[in-house]
Parts: C-alpha cells; sequence; structure tokens
C-alpha cells in the first residue's frame, strides 16, 4: 500500500471577503505524480504555497510526513519546490547560485551540485552569469535547485515553462525516473500532454474548488 505523505483537511484560505480556496480535501501518495490543472486564477498556486507554508490557511490544515504545517513546522521539510518565476542572483554564473542556496541547509557538498546542473542540461562550470540565461535556461536550474538536496517531495508550479521540445523531453524523463525514485511528486501544467505522459492523479480546480479528479 502507498504511503500518503500529504494529507489536505479542508484547506480553504480567503483574501478580504474572497474564497481563493475552498474547503479541499486531498491526499497525495508517495512514488507518484500528481497533476494540478485548472486556468489562472482557478486557486492552483495559492494551494501549493499553503503547502509548502508560505502562506497560512484561513480554515483547514496541511499535515506533511505526520507534521502539520503552521503548527508543528513552519515551512515544509525535505521538499524541493519552484512556485512562479525563479529567482536568482543574475550577477553570478548557475553553480554559485546554487552554491549560496546550499549553505542554508548545509547538506550538500560541490559534487551535488554538478550532478544537479548536469541532470537538467546545465554545463557546472560554465562561468555565464544567469543573469544572461534563456528563460529555458533559468528553469533548467530552477529545476536543478528543486532536486539538488535529493528532497522526497517536489512542488513544481509549470516546471516546463520556457522549455524547448527537447527540453521539455529531458525533463519529463527525469520527473519519471524521480518517481521511480519514490518522490512525491505534485506538478501544475496548462499542457494536457505533460498531465497525461506524467501524471497518476489529476485534480482540476476552479475558482477554488476542486471540480474534477481522475
Amino acid at each position: 500500500m502507498n504511503e500518503k505523505n500529504i494529507l489536505i483537511n479542508n484547506a480553504t484560505k480567503k483574501y478580504g471577503n474572497v474564497n481563493v480556496v475552498k474547503h479541499v480535501n486531498l491526499t497525495f501518495e508517495k512514488g507518484k505524480i500528481h497533476g494540478i490543472i485548472g486556468r489562472n486564477g482557478s486557486g492552483k498556486t495559492v494551494l501549493l504555497k499553503a503547502i509548502c507554508g508560505l502562506i497560512t490557511l484561513t480554515e483547514g490544515e496541511i499535515n506533511i510526513f505526520g507534521k502539520v504545517i503552521g503548527t508543528d513546522i513552519d515551512i515544509i521539510e525535505n521538499a524541493g519546490v519552484i512556485i512562479e518565476s525563479p529567482g536568482f542572483l543574475s550577477n553570478y554564473n548557475a553553480f554559485k547560485n546554487l552554491k549560496f542556496l546550499s549553505m542554508i541547509n548545509k547538506k550538500i557538498e560541490n559534487d551535488a551540485i554538478y550532478d544537479a546542473l548536469n541532470i537538467v542540461g546545465l554545463e557546472p562550470k560554465c562561468k555565464k552569469k544567469v543573469g544572461k540565461f534563456s528563460l529555458g535556461m533559468k528553469q533548467r536550474l530552477g529545476i536543478a535547485q528543486a532536486i539538488m538536496e535529493d528532497p522526497a517531495i517536489l512542488i513544481l508550479d509549470e516546471p516546463m515553462n520556457g522549455l524547448d521540445n527537447h527540453g521539455v523531453a529531458e525533463i519529463r524523463d527525469l520527473l519519471l525516473s524521480l518517481k521511480k525514485q519514490g518522490k512525491t511528486i505534485i506538478i501544475t501544467s496548462h499542457n494536457k500532454e505533460d498531465i497525461e505522459i506524467l501524471c497518476d492523479t489529476v485534480v482540476e480546480m476552479d475558482l477554488g474548488s476542486i471540480i474534477n479528479t481522475k
């Protein structure tokens, strides 16, 4: 039986009188890729931010590995996250950006950073500053950041954004490989093909509510 390591119970988020997430109940199992789809403004990104602990729910709770976000822990642990456009220091190269970020948790050495960059198709020793990167290269770097500490959970908002067809194929292969390693992966995507190829479960949101699951 698969382990349910993310449980969302009655998650509701209001901004003023506006309900942007409405009474959402979900479970996400390990070793699967879970898709969340919906139009802009449907509540997808707000829900991801709540799972990560970046915003506080108005009602309900989110339980990660038996710990409640906002009560037992402030932010999600053992997770790699991309939400909206990844932000990096434009005057430094890819390696130095990841090196600075790795110093926060002090969990990995340089070799792990090199490996992550190689896996996403970036040259680890390239001196090119991130400010000169294309959108697709920045997206690859964001994915490298998400995977470099070998997290148990990946939360990726539009992970294929800015990638060409070759890049999309590479990242799909990467995500399927990580799934086989037992990772719990949650993605949003506007691309139906990404969802069909990658996802074991799919949740559709509209106006903050779940309107369809499969």
